[in-house]
Parts: structure tokens; sequence; C-alpha cells
């Protein structure tokens, strides 16, 4: 649900109205032309708009009483809803009404096609953009209006609707409420960027974190190439006083760290060096990989944010698995052996296995060993749980043996097409606190900032709780990670 357009047209009866405001939303716009199709008729100038919305409302050519297409029996408006005709076709859905000389329109986004029209009642945005125009009439009318305060309040609704309509979406129908909570200056020599919707009054602070996951697939075969590949994020919250505030956050990596690649930045980014864009892991015949300091000037907007993502190739998975499983009659025996490199911080937050069976009957019986952790069978009896905690022993490697019997097959039981017979594998879950893969990491002292007062920079890592790597077996009974 979402706004094309909002307008506020000043307009007598029998004299020259005015558009005293309006406001479009071009990132709207093109989800509307996606919507409609060739339905779609684009929103005209402001006065080709102004012309036509007042001929539908009568306010024009007070001499003509009766205009057939307007005014005949055939076509009966009982809403405030119009089709104004422009030169591409009616423009429709047009909720437009009158309140002491001012007129109050919007065009909702209607999320289909426009013909055959569909009934008003199917079209989710015209209660919304109904509660808009009730807001802003309500903002307008709210004191003794003379033509200096109508100005002010004119004024105001850029600021206003940054907050209560950001780009077209109604977050807030309570215009004046939302004074009490953004500084509105009509003589600012500075503008407002479009994705901060408000400004912040209070203590500033300045958050950064950096979270990153890594997806890892190991087959184990001579013809298949292990996979495994770092996915990061750096995230921002930035409470700062100020419209346009400046911050620049630097990522830095050690001496040994994996180049950072595939960097997508936030559109608030101001500046960008070439060296951080044309690092891409898709060309890998390019060894002269930027490895930092990458640095990100951006304007930030008021809520919690991403400022980017990047894609990192790590030397080694954290953790290398076996996973061997035989077939005998309604049994399986299984293998699974795990280590940790050495190079990774062996501190979890948590840290566990989970064996998945297909095709099969609940699990009725399980003899199994482990060299640590402990194994758990699920609730529906079709996957086993194993639990290695927070930590690996010293010799970082840990293994589990076991047989696992099975009863008969009931709809109940998980069912895969790919995983049948011999053919399994295993998940791994963990969440490492304070480290990431790739090294990369922001302190205090490379977080700039150019604002009003000395803000609290706060900064940490953090590896992602989707970490995931898959072990699994072929239907020979080799391990792979898939």
């Amino acid at each position: 649900m979402a706004l094309r357009g909002l307008w506020l047209i000043s307009c007598e009866q029998g004299a020259c109205g005015a558009v005293l405001f309006s406001r479009r939303y071009p990132t709207v716009e093109k989800r509307a032309k996606a919507f409609n199709g060739v339905s779609y008729v684009t929103v005209p100038e402001d006065s080709v708009f102004l012309k036509a919305l007042l001929f539908e409302l009568k306010l024009t050519d007070p001499d003509k009483n009766f205009v057939e297409y307007r005014d005949s029996c055939s076509r009966i408006n009982k809403t405030s809803v119009y089709a104004l005709p422009t030169g591409g076709g009616d423009l429709w859905p047009v909720l437009a009404f009158q309140k002491s000389g001012l007129i109050y329109v919007c065009l909702p986004l209607v999320e289909q096609s426009l013909k055959p029209r569909p009934p008003l009642i199917s079209i989710s945005g015209i209660s919304q953009a109904f509660a808009v125009l009730s807001g802003l009439l309500v903002f307008i009318n709210s004191s003794q209006k003379n033509e200096a305060e109508m100005s002010a309040k004119v004024g105001q609704l850029p600021s206003l609707l940054m907050q209560a309509c950001p780009l077209g979406t109604p977050l807030d129908t309570n215009l004046n409420g939302l004074l009490d909570n953004i500084h509105v200056s009509t003589n600012h020599t500075q503008k407002q960027p479009v994705w901060r919707i408000s400004t912040y009054k209070g203590k500033p602070q300045v958050n950064v974190c950096i979270t990153e996951k890594v997806k890892s697939m190991q087959y184990d075969k001579r013809d298949v190439a292990d996979m495994w590949q770092v996915y990061g994020t750096v995230t921002c919250k930035c409470d700062l006083e100020g419209a346009t505030s400046n911050v620049t956050v630097s990522l830095n990596l050690p001496a040994n760290g994996s180049p950072l690649q595939d960097i997508l930045v936030h559109p608030c980014v101001t500046s960008l060096d070439s060296a951080i864009l044309t690092s891409c892991s898709v060309d890998v015949m390019d060894d002269s990989a930027f490895s930092g300091p990458y640095k990100l000037p951006f304007t930030p907007p008021s809520d919690l944010f991403n400022l980017c993502y990047y894609t990192s190739q790590v030397p080694v998975p954290p953790i290398l698995g076996f996973y061997q499983l035989k077939e005998e009659e309604l049994q399986l025996k299984l293998t699974v052996n795990l280590k940790l490199h050495e190079s990774v911080k062996n501190a979890f937050e948590y840290c566990e296995a989970r064996i998945p069976f297909f095709n099969r009957g609940p699990v009725t019986h399980l003899e199994y060993k482990v060299s640590y952790g402990q194994l758990d069978v699920s609730r529906e009896k079709s996957l086993l749980v194993w639990v290695i905690g927070q930590k690996f022993p010293k010799s970082l490697e840990i293994s589990l043996t076991g047989t696992v019997t099975f009863g008969s097959m009931s709809k109940e039981q998980p069912v895969d097409p790919i995983c049948s017979g011999s053919t399994a594998y295993v998940k791994l879950y963990f969440r490492i606190p304070d480290y990431t893969l790739t090294g990369c990491y922001a302190d205090q002292h490379s977080v700039q900032v150019f604002s009003s007062g000395k803000p609290k920079i706060s900064t940490y890592v953090q590896e992602s709780p989707g970490q995931s790597v898959y072990l699994g077996v072929s239907t020979e009974a080799e391990e792979f990670i898939v």
C-alpha cells in the first residue's frame, strides 16, 4: 500500500485554482507501471492535473451547468473517487474532497490491472489514502488560518511527510503528533536526504556491527571440489543531531586477512573508491584483490540499516567433516568426524550437528558412542541432534559412531526425492561471538563523525547464527558436503 502522489489545492467557486503543495514518489510510480501494465496512465504535470481535476469537480466554466460526459445519468458518482481525463487516458482512482476553500487530493497505488476497473472495496490503498487526506485536513485546520499561518503549515509539509509517508508508504497519519518528534525549519539551507525520515535529539551515539555467515559444502570427492564462502553484513545505527550529519566507517583487515569482494553499499554512501567496486569473486583470474582499508563515507538514515554487504573467500572452511553411512537391512551404521581448524576461535555461543533421515520410518533404536558432547533424538524420531556445546576439546577433533534402527514408514515421516538410499547429509549450526573468519573489524578509531557533539562509538563483530556446513555421503558411502 503506497501513494503515487499527494496534492493540496486552493480553489474557491468560480476562481482559478492553484497548487499549494504537491508530492510525487518516483519509486511508487515505477511499481504502478509494473502492476498496471498496458492500463498504466502516467501522472501529468501539475497544471494539466489541476485543470482536469477542477473540471471533474465542476469548479470551472460556471456558464456550463451541464456537461454530458460528466453529468449524465449514466455516470453517477457516489464516492469521492474520480477518473481524470488526461492525454494518455483516464487517471484513476483519484481521491479528492473539498473543505474550506481547499481541495485535498491523493492518488493511491493499485497493485493490479486497471482494465476492467476493480471494485473499490478490493483496493486496499483506498482506505489508507483517505486516512492520509483526513490527517492532512486535521493538520491544516488545527488553528485559525490566515495567509501567514497557511503558508507556514504548507512549508512544514515536506518535512512532516518525509516522516509520515517516507518514499510513498504511509506510516503515520497524525501530522500534528509528528511535530513533537521532528525539528521543522522552513528556512533551512541544507536539503534533508530522502532516506532520513526524521531528525534525532538526544545523546549522540554510533553503533557498528559486523556479522559474517559462512556456507560450506564438503564432498570429499576427487572429481567434485569442496565449496565455501563467507557472506558479511555491516549494520549501523547512528543517533546524531542534524539532518545532514556525516559519518565515515573504515573496515580493516589484518595482515593475513581475506580480501572483501562483491561489495554492495547502501544508497546513503556518498562516495566510494573504485578499487572497492571492482573486487569481484567471479573473476577468478584477478589476483590483485583490494585489501583495504575500505572507507565508507555516508549520511546515515535515522533507523537501523545495513551499510554494506560483502563476500570473501577464506583459505579453509572453519570446520572440516567426514560422514560415512552404511546400510544393513533396517539398520544404518554411521560415522561422523569433525575437526575445528586451528585458526578458528574455539569459543562458541552454540554448536550442534543435525543428522536427518528421509524416506524411512521413525527411529526405534539407537546405539552410539560420542567422543564429545551429547546425542539426542528429535520428537519426530527422524533427526539426530549432536549437541557439541561451546568448545571443541584440546585436540580440536571429535567423532560419533552409531547404529540406527528404523520402524515402518508412515505419512508423518519426512520425504525427500534426492536423499534416498545411502544419500544423506549432516548439517552444522554454530555461532562464534566477537569473531569474524575474514578478520574484518571496525574499531572506535576507524569511525569518524562530522556532527555537533562528541558521540559514543560502539563496534562489535560476530559470526551469524545462520552458520551452516553440510556434510554428506553418496550412494557409495563417501562423504560430501553440499
